[in-house]
């Protein structure tokens, strides 16, 4: 990755309505918590209460640290889901035979954001918003698709490179 930055870019889940939903849920479940503690004779908290309480503040921190990272040279794409990935994976250019930025349809195509497989042939994808994606066929003929908000920038960096299919 020490070869000259075509290009880079972060992502993160931003989406407001995303985040009204997580953080609706937390607030409800705190309420929750709080008026067992407040009715309760034993003032107690039910176990399941806990665990609930856990496990929606737990989702909202690892939504909160999930970032996409996107970096192009001439060497090829590196990309890492943090914090599913810690290090990055590298596609070298000779193992890409098509490489283009594209509009896509999330929901239809992959059934959201996030890492998704993409059983329907279309293969993996790696996004967090938005309907655009660097288009990658490898020279095995399978397929990736890594999420960009900067498709403009994207594009220029696959033709500087001399890879833009």
């Amino acid at each position: 990755m020490d070869k000259q930055v075509l290009f880079k870019e972060t992502q993160r889940f931003r989406q407001p309505w995303l985040w009204a939903i997580l953080l609706g849920v937390d607030a409800l479940t705190i309420l929750v918590c709080v008026h067992q503690i407040v009715t309760d004779t034993y003032s107690t908290i039910n176990p399941s209460t806990i665990i609930a309480l856990v496990l929606v503040i737990l989702v909202t921190v690892i939504i909160a640290i999930i970032r996409l990272d996107t970096i192009i040279n001439q060497e090829g794409i590196y990309i890492r889901f943090f914090p599913f990935h810690l290090n990055y994976k590298y596609y070298p250019w000779h193992t890409i035979a098509q490489s283009f930025v594209r509009q896509y349809n999330p929901i239809a195509e992959y059934g959201g954001w996030g890492i998704r497989l993409g059983l329907s042939g279309k293969g993996p994808v790696y996004n967090v918003s938005g309907d655009k994606g660097i288009q990658l066929q490898f020279t095995d003929s399978s397929k990736l698709l890594i999420g960009t908000n900067k498709p403009g920038e994207a594009e220029a960096a696959l033709e500087k490179a001399g890879h833009l299919v």
